[in-house]
């Protein structure tokens, strides 16, 4: 413990005291952050993004050119191809915002005398830094050693989305295990169905391509579906019972006793979604500003904040 600006400022890792609301107001650091894109530079994480879009257009490619474009069906083809594509599109989306998405990152090196005055911080009143990103920790952060950063609200690191699931993105992550779960799912029916019309009438007429790669190609698709459709069901219902008990997945394993008011059920979904249930609620796109992005662009492009 040493003394600062009248108040006791302590280095440790967990169970801070700050406020959730008192954050960094430093003009300069948060024009800085504002104009700049997230995005983490870990070679891990963007090979597994980089997999999870390559399955998604794998599986696209065989519902698309293996099973619904030589069906006979014109109907049953425009369907399911419309509604699997969509479905793609908004898991795709939806990754896109969780990856891009500042989680919540607590500006590094805040703790500065200049930002101790200005939180007026009674005498004695302790204050908690992380030692790590030299920052003052908000209560409900944690440090992620792959983000470099404390993040607020710290769920977990997902490698699959190349980024922190925290506090400003994780309903962009509960949407895009929902999206992946059910084109999992979508996928796997359409290729029972696929089977089922080969076998029980001519192969070379099921498909334009040969039996042997048609069969190959169904059934790499689905063993992909079955493995992700288990996968993010289970994620997905992860982290709607962590939203609903506002609870992170970090706080739940190390059994931390909530020093907050906990927002339970429809309230915390409501923080989590945004207002009233509503389909905004599924919309990935929500909240997406291409003007700004083209601001960013005219004034010298987008960095990397991480």
């Amino acid at each position: 413990t040493m003394q600062s600006s009248g108040h006791r400022f302590r280095d440790v890792e967990h169970h801070p005291l700050l406020a959730e609301n008192d954050s960094y107001d430093s003009s300069s650091s948060e024009a800085d952050m504002a104009e700049r894109v997230w995005f983490i530079r870990d070679g891990c994480g963007m090979v597994c993004a980089i997999m999870t879009w390559l399955l998604v257009v794998y599986a696209d490619f065989v519902v698309t050119f293996v099973m619904l474009l030589p069906s006979k069906d014109f109907w049953y083809s425009v369907i399911n191809g419309v509604l699997f594509n969509c479905l793609a599109v908004l898991a795709l989306s939806s990754h896109l915002r969780t990856m891009l998405t500042d989680p919540g990152a607590v500006p590094k090196g805040n703790a500065t005398k200049e930002y101790m005055d200005n939180l007026q911080l009674k005498p004695g009143e302790v204050i908690y830094k992380c030692p790590k990103c030299c920052s003052i920790k908000p209560e409900r952060a944690h440090h992620c050693s792959i983000c470099k950063r404390c993040i607020r609200k710290m769920d977990h690191h997902c490698p699959w989305v190349n980024n922190c699931v925290g506090e400003k993105n994780q309903r962009f992550f509960v949407l895009f295990t929902m999206y992946i779960a059910l084109i999992s799912a979508h996928a796997l029916i359409l290729c029972g169905f696929q089977f089922f019309s080969c076998v029980r009438g001519q192969w070379t007429e099921c498909s334009d391509f040969s039996p042997p790669v048609t069969v190959i190609l169904m059934i790499f698709l689905c063993l992909e579906g079955f493995l992700f459709l288990t996968f993010t069901a289970v994620m997905f219902g992860t982290q709607i019972h962590s939203i609903c008990n506002d609870e992170t997945e970090i706080e739940r394993l190390k059994s931390e006793k909530p020093t907050w008011e906990r927002r339970l059920r429809w309230e915390g979904m409501k923080s989590v979604f945004g207002g009233q249930p509503s389909l905004l609620w599924i919309n990935p796109f929500a909240g997406f500003r291409i003007r700004r992005l083209l601001q960013r662009a005219k004034k010298g492009g987008p960095e990397f904040s991480v």
